[in-house]
């Protein structure tokens, strides 16, 4: 299996299907070079299809022979398709017409018989159009089925022949093979040659040859000087439009690799239809132009690759951590691998085009996997001086996976070694193209995990500036966002990280269009117990999370800020209302979600029924508390904003959650209370009704003192006060006499109960500070008896 056809897995994963798709020789080879344009083909029947079908035998001898089967097998599928989808809308139309005519009458009851008539031609014609759709369903599914089969057996024919033994070229069995296949090989060489040099000679009659020459200057051109200028605007354009940080350098690599693939395929098809245009070419020829054409685009490809990646020119730029020295000597490396591999690819491709004899494919076996294996020696050593290099005294420690990857790539080569020296060329050549495969692939795929990290962190992250819109405008934390960055970029890592293992596995007796092939199959869905998991279902269903918790967030942030303040609702209904809104948005998405995913109402109802019975005896606490919040939040016996009194906590409500309750104390700590103990517990709300505290001072005087001026001293300090409300007044009671004093009692009223601690205080200060100017004494400590009223605790309180 060639290096040079994996290309178009690695760049379709590497988003340059553009390119890739210039490079794709045309399938009709042996086709005729007239321009005419074909008369429309009418199209084919289910009946036709099924017979194209019946008539693709169940099995081929060769490689090519069985790729040519399933070209043809999935070009009935596509087509059966195609029906189907064409038909559909037929179908649909019909039973509308049919719908709109209604059922037929009953037995005894007469109908219009143009009516009758017209029902009866339409169902005639739904029948038929409907067995015709069946069939072509049931049509593709067989062609699905014949296809896995015939994929199974070219498998199978694959590993057949990459495990069969030839004789070892350490051998005179090898050699004299050779010798003898020889002149029957060079034979059928020499006419291919002949066959390009008449078709080129052709070319360059005396007509032509001016125009042949301009086109092949012009492909140089773009090929060298275009991939030159290209390189150098694509680095000022970055510098210039796009901000500095990591994003820029990867998408950079990213830019100069797709330039390197368009221009050279542009050049290089673009000089093979020239030929075309200018010759008659037999089909041998004309393939092995456009395979040199493809051969110049994977060259491009790796080269392109190298350069983005080591960027000697632009240190600054460089997207590995890979210092200046090691960059200068890594550089000739792309150019290396590229032609490497083309030579490499060179004989495997003219043997598959003269039908060379069994021993020059062997011989090319074993030409291949030397050269491939000398290539990666090659790498390894040119990358082994490098720590050598630096300038510490004490060079960096070699990372343990580093030294793994370098023994197990060497315990490998001695394998590909031994391999041919026992005769399992095939197995061999297998092993060294797939080796030097998976560093390109590794090599592509690191600036695609790059670039995929890149595009979320400096997009979504709270440093970015996109990222600090977001936070401006829906109010998201920068934690939120740097958790959602990092999210998303684990997601498209681990996508990227499949096709790299499709990409991987693409050698693997596989083409491009089987690797996409299997992938489509993965896209189609992976069915795991009772559900089907499909990746498309799953990315839509993360859209539909995403959008819609973004449009509730939106919604919560209008209610509270713009709509519910212009109502008559208290601020604690206020958030109440957003809460449970909130609540019940936050199911309605979660339910959306789930259908996205696949997953019905039924499923969740059956996953639901299946829990009760752990919720009943495990659960019962949350249960009981989510059902109490979501009291709390209908009925509203406490609010947010209430100052409440649970036991002998009191504080203000901030919060009401689904499962308990934020109360901030007075030392502005907060306490979460279960919302089950607002329900079951008596609680002293003491905003429900009246939103007003109340200071209460109780004074024990002696016998002698003056009570009248006592009260009238006591009123006027809660009149001055700025926090005492006028209406209702203060009062202040004589209680009565306790152990020979008098029980003074003075009662204020605040606007909130919030201010009755640092308005009791301020009186306090007050009354003490105008007793002492008045020489009123008050009882000492010892004498004072304890309070009468059940909740007080000593002389002074409050509520």
């Amino acid at each position: 299996m060639s290096l040079i056809p994996r290309l178009m897995a690695l760049c379709l994963a590497a988003l340059l299907s553009c390119g890739t798709a210039m490079a794709q020789p045309d399938s009709n080879i042996g086709g005729s070079t007239s321009s005419t344009a074909a008369a429309p083909v009418p199209e084919p029947t289910v009946a036709e299809l099924r017979e194209q079908l019946t008539k693709i035998t169940a099995s081929a001898d060769s490689n090519e022979d069985m790729r040519k089967l399933l070209a043809q097998i999935s070009n009935i599928g596509t087509q059966a398709d195609k029906f189907v989808a064409a038909r559909a809308s037929e179908l649909a139309d019909l039973n509308a017409r049919l719908g709109e005519l209604g059922n037929p009458p009953a037995a005894g009851v007469t109908e219009d018989p143009d009516i009758t008539r017209q029902r009866t031609r339409l169902t005639k014609e739904r029948n038929a159009l409907d067995a015709d759709i069946r069939l072509a369903r049931l049509l593709s599914i067989d062609v699905r089925q014949r296809a896995a089969e015939l994929v199974t057996q070219r498998r199978e024919l694959f590993e057949a022949q990459i495990t069969e033994r030839a004789a070892s070229p350490l051998t005179g069995e090898f050699w004299r093979d050779l010798e003898a296949a020889w002149p029957n090989d060079l034979t059928r060489l020499k006419a291919m040659v002949a066959s390009l040099r008449d078709g080129l000679a052709q070319a360059m009659q005396e007509g032509t040859r001016i125009a042949l020459i301009g086109a092949l200057i012009l492909a140089l051109l773009l090929a060298v000087l275009g991939n030159w200028v290209a390189e150098h605007l694509l680095t000022r354009i970055a510098a210039r439009l796009l901000p500095a940080g990591r994003l820029r350098r990867s998408l950079l690599v990213i830019a100069i690799v797709a330039s390197h693939v368009l221009l050279v395929a542009a050049a290089a098809h673009g000089f093979v239809r020239v030929l075309e245009e200018y010759a008659t070419w037999e089909p041998q020829a004309r393939k092995a132009m456009r395979s040199m054409a493809q051969a110049l685009v994977f060259m491009a490809f790796v080269i392109g690759l190298g350069r983005g990646l080591l960027a000697t020119r632009r240190p600054s730029w460089r997207l590995p951590p890979i210092p200046d020295a090691m960059a200068t000597r890594l550089a000739p490396l792309p150019w290396l691998v590229a032609m490497v591999a083309a030579l490499a690819w060179a004989p495997v491709e003219i043997n598959a085009l003269v039908e060379a004899s069994f021993a020059a494919v062997v011989a090319t076996h074993v030409l291949t996997a030397l050269m491939l294996t000398a290539l990666v020696g090659a790498v390894l050593r040119r990358l082994r001086p490098l720590r050598a290099d630096t300038p510490d005294a004490d060079p960096p420690e070699r990372p343990m996976w580093v030294g793994l990857l370098v023994a197990c790539i060497g315990i490998l080569m001695l394998a590909i070694w031994v391999l041919v020296a026992l005769g399992y060329v095939a197995l061999a050549s297998f092993l060294a193209s797939q080796l030097t495969w998976s560093g390109i692939v590794a090599a592509a795929f690191y600036v695609l995990f790059k670039f995929a990290d890149d595009v979320f962190m400096a997009g979504v992250s709270s440093r970015s500036t996109f990222g600090q819109r977001l936070q401006k405008s829906f109010g998201l934390a920068p934690q939120t966002l740097d958790q959602a960055a990092t999210v998303l970029s684990g997601l498209s890592r681990v996508g990227l990280f499949f096709y790299m293992l499709i990409a991987l596995a693409a050698p693997l007796g596989t083409g491009p269009s089987e690797v996409f092939q299997r992938s489509g199959k993965f896209g189609t869905g992976v069915k795991v117990g009772e559900f089907q998991l499909v990746p498309g279902a799953i990315l839509s269903a993360i859209a539909v999370a995403v959008i819609g918790f973004i449009v509730l967030r939106v919604f919560k942030r209008w209610l509270s800020r713009s709509y519910l303040p212009s109502t008559q609702f208290e601020p604690g209904m206020q958030s109440s209302i957003t809460t449970l809104l909130g609540y019940v948005g936050g199911i309605l998405v979660v339910a959306f979600a789930l259908s996205a995913l696949g997953i019905g109402i039924e499923r969740i109802a059956w996953v639901a029924s299946a829990l009760s019975v752990g919720i009943g005896f495990g659960l019962q606490a949350i249960v009981q508390n989510f059902i109490s919040g979501l009291i709390l939040l209908a009925e509203q016996p406490v609010k947010v904003g209430d100052w409440v009194v649970l036991g002998t906590t009191e504080g203000d409500v901030r919060r009401i959650n689904v499962r308990a309750t934020e109360i901030q104390l007075g030392d502005r700590s907060t306490l979460i209370v279960p919302n089950s103990e607002f329900i079951t517990k008596t609680v002293r709300n003491m905003t429900l009704a009246n939103a007003e505290g109340r200071v209460l001072i109780r004074l024990p005087m002696p016998m002698t003192t003056d009570a009248q001026r006592v009260r009238e001293l006591i009123l006027e300090a809660c009149r001055a006060h700025e926090g005492v409300l006028e209406t209702p007044a203060p009062s202040l009671t004589l209680e009565g006499v306790e152990g020979g004093l008098l029980i003074f009692q003075a009662i204020a009223y605040v606007p909130s109960p919030r201010l009755a601690g640092g308005v009791r205080s301020d009186l306090l200060f007050t009354i003490l500070e105008r007793m002492r100017v008045e020489r009123i004494e008050l009882v000492p400590y010892a004498a004072i008896p304890p309070p009468v009223a059940a909740g007080e605790t000593g002389p002074v309180a409050a509520a």
